[in-house]
């Protein structure tokens, strides 16, 4: 019998939501997607204990503040995990620009670049990285200036229409629409559950791949954030999927076909006028659910990072 997670890849290109070697290794995903989050718990594991403590020793033997080292620290453990990733996976590795500058385009480009140096020294080229930025106004226009110096982006902590149709109007190669922490709001607001079909995540990212096809944008859409397997096998057929090793087990666990859910439009052969910042800014701020996720989003990976930088700083004080 062929597994779940084995037709769905029929349909979907999968991702694995994590930093874990050993889980990308398992489900052998087209490409793994970090952040953060993930970082932090890769930081427990045993298989990059030696890999934190090599970076960390190149790190101690510059001079320079503890608080920036720690900084920098975090962007050379993140490249140096993505290029252990990228041994592993044959599509790309996306990896965060700090949460911390969502809202600075100049900053955000910056930081995209040092990222990219880092892992061209580490022999990994562009063509296999994502910068992963916030669909901010400010994000997305940091990723309009990479993707035309051939820098691919991915706009993640996606929750609203305004965000999605900017990212398309900006060109950007990937989009990550979340699921989970869509449905979680709806759950909150209302105090019902939600079967996948009527499941306000699902609903949202069928809309935005709806809305990438009628408008032939060339923007890959992946969905993201998923809490259970209905909320993924109801989106079998969007371009891409990232899913966590939890999920992904199940999938792996059992038996089964799996129907195509998202069907390609065609393309209708007009598009709207791109936004401009004022129409973007009064189109996510009219979705209570956008606002309250996107800015919850940006407050919780600046805390993960912030987390990330201590327990290093706390290993650095220790050697």
């Amino acid at each position: 019998m062929t597994t779940r997670l084995d037709t769905l890849k029929q349909h979907s290109l999968v991702v694995a939501d994590t930093g874990d070697l050993s889980a990308i290794q398992r489900y052998r995903p087209q490409d793994a997607t970090t952040n953060p989050s993930l970082i932090l718990k890769a930081f427990e594991l045993p298989d990059y204990q030696s890999l934190i403590d090599e970076e960390l020793a190149s790190i101690m033997a510059e001079t320079g503040d503890r608080q920036v080292q720690a900084e920098q620290a975090v962007d050379a453990l993140a490249v140096a995990m993505g290029s252990e990733i990228a041994k592993v996976v044959p599509g790309r590795v996306s990896t965060e620009v700090a949460a911390k500058l969502s809202f600075d385009t100049q900053a955000s480009i910056r930081k995209a670049h040092e990222l990219i140096a880092l892992y061209e020294k580490r022999g990994v080229g562009r063509d296999r990285v994502l910068i992963k930025l916030a669909s901010t106004w400010e994000g997305i226009r940091a990723a309009e200036v990479l993707e035309r110096e051939g820098i691919n982006c991915n706009l993640t902590l996606l929750f609203s229409d305004a965000q999605a149709q900017a990212c398309f109007d900006a060109g950007v190669f990937l989009v990550s629409p979340f699921v989970g922490r869509v449905t979680d709001w709806y759950k909150q607001a209302t105090g019902r559950d939600y079967t996948p079909d009527e499941d306000p995540g699902v609903q949202f990212v069928h809309g935005v791949c709806a809305r990438a096809s009628r408008g032939g944008y060339d923007t890959v859409v992946m969905g993201a954030s998923f809490r259970t397997t209905g909320q993924v096998l109801a989106l079998a057929g969007c371009p891409r999927l990232t899913i966590s090793p939890a999920l992904l087990e199940e999938l792996a666990a059992s038996d089964g076909e799996v129907e195509r859910r998202v069907t390609p439009e065609s393309a209708s052969g007009s598009r709207p006028a791109p936004l401009t910042e004022p129409a973007f800014r009064w189109g996510h701020n009219q979705d209570a659910m956008a606002n309250d996720k996107l800015a919850e989003g940006i407050r919780r990976f600046a805390e993960d990072q912030a987390r990330l930088e201590a327990l290093i700083a706390d290993r650095l004080a220790a050697h």
